[in-house]
């Protein structure tokens, strides 16, 4: 293994590269391409290339902005992608000792940090529970050092200790440093929580991590997520769904949003589903227009538009691409998105998106099957109203309908 040259690994020199991102995230895939196409052949190979990456990549990133989160994202989904790489290799003991050496030095020296997340999954990394319960009394001392020191003091290994003693099976141990005001943050509790489910305490874990939310700098969506989990893999559905559904699941949009909570919850309506949803945010009932209309749920999806605005981009999509199949929606969504557009919302709103509007708007009136006519006649109305005409972006759309009025 060790006689194997590695392509990625005269890449990952220290301060390899400059300040820009781009250029480290496309080494970071490349790195895991290698790897992964060598655990196809060699499973414990791909481990040792595994190791040494993990080794290489924070001195080499050190000069990275990771302002934006981005190369940050990048490092923990390599590590994500990783760990169980290495924990399932087939390899001696004495081998796997090496490498958790040699990892646990990386952890140490990791300045940014970018491979704290080691810390959480050392247990898994130990790949059993003898060499978990080794680690465990390696850390222990330098633990219980620092608790003498100060109540808050920090040491790197705390989170692998903790993760040590939860795959040994020590749960009692486990379990009494939650006393300590140094282990009180939910990153910490949250092995608590687990520990109490490995016991099959299901009520003491959700009670457990409940109380959590009291702590200062708590993610509550994290403990939401827990508790969740918890309820469903009880059965309690319902239970689960009403009191931390809406808080767990929340995506990236709110389309996604939704999307999530109809696939955990497949027994609930989806109209159910967005109607919550919409309750949930006063006076955004805009923003759910597209969960409404993956739902088919056309006709709501007008209503929420036009309670409170959208992206107008958002909009014309939607009357582009439903102008066949559901041209008097397609109607709906371009005028409201002409409304907006002329009440001044949207981002950047160019003429050419008021123009693709009115196109759109056009295409599905014929689907409609109402006179071209009659619809600018509508157009029009949307431009006289109080608050529309103030944007010069919609000149070239206001002589087209005096244009076609004449």
């Amino acid at each position: 293994m060790t006689a194997y040259k590695w392509q990625f690994a005269a890449r990952f020199r220290s301060h390899a590269f400059g300040w820009r991102s781009d250029k480290p995230k496309q080494r970071i895939k490349e790195a895991l391409s290698e790897i992964k196409r060598m655990a196809k052949q060699d499973p414990a190979l791909a481990a040792a290339g595994a190791v040494l990456f993990l080794e290489k990549i924070s001195p080499a990133l050190e000069q990275v902005d990771s302002s934006s989160g981005a190369i940050g994202a990048s490092v923990n989904r390599a590590i994500d992608s990783l760990v169980p790489l290495i924990a399932k290799a087939p390899v001696a003991p004495s081998v796997r000792q090496q490498w958790l050496q040699r990892l646990w030095l990386a952890l140490q020296a990791d300045a940014i940090p970018y491979i704290e997340a080691l810390g959480d999954a050392w247990g898994e990394l130990c790949a059993n529970p003898e060499c978990a319960s080794q680690w465990a009394d390696e850390f222990r001392p330098a633990v219980e050092q620092v608790l003498q020191v100060s109540g808050y003091a920090y040491f790197k290994g705390s989170s692998a200790y903790l993760s040590s003693l939860y795959a040994a099976g020590r749960f009692d141990e486990l379990l009494a440093l939650f006393d300590n005001p140094s282990f009180s943050g939910w990153w910490y509790r949250q092995w608590g929580v687990r520990a109490l489910l490995a016991l099959d305490r299901k009520a003491d874990a959700l009670h457990y991590a409940e109380a959590s939310k009291k702590i200062i700098n708590t993610p509550l969506s994290d403990v939401a997520k827990v508790c969740e989990a918890i309820l469903i893999a009880s059965g309690l559905y319902e239970e689960a769904y009403n009191r931390y559904a809406l808080e767990a699941n929340s995506g990236t949009t709110h389309l996604a949003t939704f999307r999530a909570l109809v696939k955990k919850y497949p027994h609930k309506p989806a109209a159910d589903i967005l109607e919550d949803l919409v309750a949930s945010e006063p006076n955004s009932e805009g923003k759910w227009f597209a969960a409404a209309k993956d739902a088919g749920l056309f006709d709501r999806a007008i209503e929420l538009v036009n309670t409170s605005p959208t992206d107008p981009r958002t909009l014309i999509r939607a009357s582009r691409d439903s102008a066949e199949k559901q041209a008097q929606f397609a109607v709906s969504a371009g005028m409201a998105a002409l409304r907006w557009m002329a009440r001044g919302y949207g981002y950047q709103m160019t003429t050419g998106d008021v123009l693709e509007a009115y196109t759109s708007v056009l295409n599905a009136a014929r689907f409609a099957g109402i006179p071209e006519a009659q619809i600018n006649a509508q157009i029009r109305e949307v431009m006289r109203q109080e608050d529309a005409g103030n944007h010069s972006i919609l000149a070239t759309l206001r002589d087209r309908l005096i244009v076609s009025s004449n």
